[in-house]
């Protein structure tokens, strides 16, 4: 390969680390105000549980539509549009006051953030191959650390600035920060999004044999996002309510699961390198799964007697959830990408869709669990789905 091709590769990797933050920052940074804007909406948590399935609508759509649109005109033309509609959605999410503007909001960051992820994904994809390394996890790993900055800038600043002016400065603040990142993206010649020098399809059925690798995979990547989503949106919940511990501490499963997966995805691509798609699925899914059910089992009756020690066995539990979570949807992408006959947009795309779908719906599943037995109980949910995602390894080939 030659040495200009390499330089052209090198860019494309510095352009898509920023874009990965940006896209972090940007689809993360209302969950701090999350409360305000219930509030300024007039709505109770039953009402706005509903109102959330607008974003799971648009990134539907979203992902649908960018698998097609980038095996027609290649990665780089689809993120360009996408940077312009993801923080349309944040404004009028902070604008909001009315739930339409609300629900108009959420629809478009949906849409923007499917297509957005799609994209670069595959984008992603071709970067590794012409720099002839493992780089998938690192891009999933400066996402983690946007959404993290931006999750505690919101908190921080949540009692100096409102949410409008939060979210309308994240958003026009992005949108021009990701214009230059773009600009060092792979151009539609080296992206090989019809395929390359291979006979692929743009469109797929369903349904059917060929496809049932794709099934399984997206399943798998389910199982692995509904744990994600479960242990960011109820993590505190569960130390505050069921553990007794007050804020600031209760904060602390968070923390400590998102910063297992950040140091997890920083190290994935070496992880990947070493045990392959396969084992590292595998390995995480079954690690994830019976560390976090193991502390909320033994950290939760525990802290009536013994809170110091029930914390830090909680926290375990929820840092392995992180170490297993973290190099597991690079992995599933990476596996997509390599099945035959299919544009890897298009196989991304089917992937991903059915992978978000459980990244948005199951924090709603695991709240209703929880109101109808209780939320430590409720967590097996998230807990078993994290173990299906370490079995369904067995679909990627080795």
């Amino acid at each position: 390969m030659s040495t200009d091709l390499i330089t052209i590769a090198t860019r494309a990797r510095n352009g898509l680390w920023a874009t990965f933050f940006f896209m972090g920052v940007v689809s993360m940074a209302w969950v701090a105000r999350i409360p305000e804007i219930r509030d300024a909406n007039g709505l109770n948590n039953g009402q706005l549980g509903l109102i959330l399935l607008a974003s799971t609508i648009g990134a539907l759509i979203g992902a649908q539509l960018a698998g097609r649109l980038v095996h027609s005109y290649g990665t780089k033309a689809v993120i360009r549009v996408a940077i312009i509609i993801m923080p349309v959605g944040l404004i009028l999410m902070g604008l909001s006051t009315s739930p339409l503007t609300l629900i108009a909001g959420l629809f478009i960051m949906g849409l923007g953030y499917s297509s957005m992820d799609i994209s670069s994904n595959t984008q992603a994809v071709v970067i590794e191959k012409l720099m002839g390394r493992r780089v998938m996890s690192s891009f999933h790993a400066l996402w983690s650390s946007g959404a993290f900055a931006t999750t505690v800038l919101g908190g921080s600043i949540a009692k100096h600035v409102t949410p409008r002016a939060n979210l309308v400065g994240v958003g026009i603040a992005c949108f021009f920060l990701f214009i230059p990142a773009v600009r060092l993206l792979l151009p539609s010649t080296l992206d090989e999004h019809d395929g390359g020098d291979e006979e692929t399809q743009a469109k797929i059925p369903l349904f059917g044999k060929s496809v049932l690798p794709l099934w399984g995979m997206g399943i798998g990547l389910l199982g692995g996002l509904i744990a994600e989503g479960a242990s960011s949106d109820w993590g505190a919940i569960l130390l505050r309510d069921d553990m007794g511990f007050g804020i600031g501490v209760n904060a602390s499963a968070f923390a400590v699961f998102s910063l297992a997966m950040i140091t997890a995805r920083f190290l994935g691509d070496r992880t990947l390198d070493y045990f392959g798609p396969r084992k590292t699925v595998l390995y995480g899914g079954y690690l994830g799964g019976l560390g976090l059910g193991l502390g909320i089992a033994i950290g939760v009756p525990l802290s009536t007697s013994h809170p110091l020690v029930a914390l830090v066995i909680v926290n375990i539990g929820f840092a392995c959830a992180g170490i297993g979570i973290g190099p597991m949807f690079p992995a599933y992408i990476l596996a997509a990408s390599e099945v035959p006959g299919m544009a890897s947009s298009v196989a991304i795309a089917r992937v991903g869709v059915i992978g978000l779908f459980g990244y948005f719906i199951g924090p709603s599943v695991t709240g209703a669990l929880a109101q109808l037995i209780s939320l430590p109980v409720a967590m097996t949910y998230p807990v078993l789905m994290l173990i299906l995602a370490g079995y369904q390894s067995h679909v990627i080939k080795k």
